[in-house]
């Protein structure tokens, strides 16, 4: 079992704006600062984003926080194969589950639209349909964060 996750991220920017944006490690860490994250940096290597994130786990049902601890470090890693898209892998190192996907930038009506499509799998009998659920509302909230931090890069 699974949750998948659609958002499209609306950017008042050219492609080739975006693009630049979502290749700057600083733009990066400046999505993980207005995430609140606890630490948090990325890097590029050639089309390669990877963004790595330590968020605290306060406020989390006991259900995830006896799984992933006090912490929950994350790996984000976007291979940008063509200028337009990139297959998108999340994991948290050492815990049973992983988010697959892709970005893909589109121009529509003189804005980029950045349309994120995920499936979230947890392999935990029981729990993970509920963990999934978690994990996907958690990836919305993170993607409205970085859509405004985005917009206000961009203008």
């Amino acid at each position: 079992m699974s949750k998948r996750v659609v958002k499209e991220l609306v950017y008042d920017a050219s492609p080739d704006e975006v693009r630049a944006m979502l290749f700057d490690p600083a733009f990066r860490e400046r999505v993980l600062a207005d995430q609140r994250v606890l630490r948090g940096s990325a890097r590029v290597d050639g089309g390669v984003v990877t963004v790595e994130q330590v968020q605290s786990a306060d406020g989390l049902p006991s259900v995830a926080t006896k799984i992933v601890g006090d912490e929950i470090s994350i790996v984000q890693r976007e291979t940008w194969t063509t200028d337009d898209h990139a297959d998108v892998e999340v994991t948290i190192p050492g815990k049973p589950g992983e988010i697959t996907g892709t970005a893909t930038l589109l121009e529509r009506d003189g804005a980029t639209i950045e349309r994120i499509d995920l499936e979230v799998s947890v392999r935990i009998p029981l729990v993970g349909g509920k963990l999934e659920a978690l994990i996907a509302g958690m990836l919305e909230k993170a993607l409205d964060k970085e859509q405004a931090t985005g917009r206000a890069w961009l203008s």
